[in-house]
């Protein structure tokens, strides 16, 4: 058990210096796009965050996501910080998607679109991951009694379980 955890861990944390590169990266290849730059430079760049974004970052944030939710489990880290650090992640998986989105953008169109300003994308991932890695590090005792009422209560429903996971 503590061998597949220690696995877990590094996979997880592999994962995540991938996935945090490539979402600090792929903007900054995105702004190297110049309106007098020729076809053949533009369609370079295209392939290149391409290929970055399908082979490179989307299966580093997989795994990453993938060997955390699994090590949530394993190890039952059930707290409040580890939701508040799940919702970071859940933002973090939402620029992930803005910037494939930009990525697809770039590859369905010419030499003459300039792609959209990419420095609030890496600030953004930047907050992002700092963030997270405060959460993680620090781990804030945050109180429940943040979380609105209806969330701790069945609501007249059986929970699906059998005992609430402390």
């Amino acid at each position: 058990m503590m061998q597949a955890i220690v696995l877990l861990k590094i996979l997880h944390i592999a994962g995540i210096l991938l996935w945090s590169a490539g979402l600090i990266a792929l903007p900054l290849m995105l702004a190297q796009h110049k309106e007098q730059d020729g076809q053949f430079q533009y369609q370079r760049i295209r392939r290149f965050t391409h290929y970055g974004y399908t082979h490179l970052l989307t299966p580093a944030a997989v795994i990453a996501v993938a060997a955390g939710t699994a090590l949530l489990f394993l190890r039952g880290v059930f707290v409040p910080w580890m939701f508040a650090k799940l919702v970071f992640v859940a933002a973090l998986v939402a620029l992930h998607a803005w910037i494939g989105g930009l990525v697809v953008h770039m590859g369905e169109h010419t030499n003459e679109e300039q792609p959209s300003p990419t420095l609030p994308l890496v600030i953004g991932g930047f907050v992002l991951l700092l963030i997270i890695l405060l959460l993680v590090l620090t781990k804030p005792v945050i109180g429940v009694e943040i979380i609105p009422e209806w969330l701790l209560s069945p609501r007249n429903r059986y929970l699906p379980l059998d005992e609430v996971p402390s």
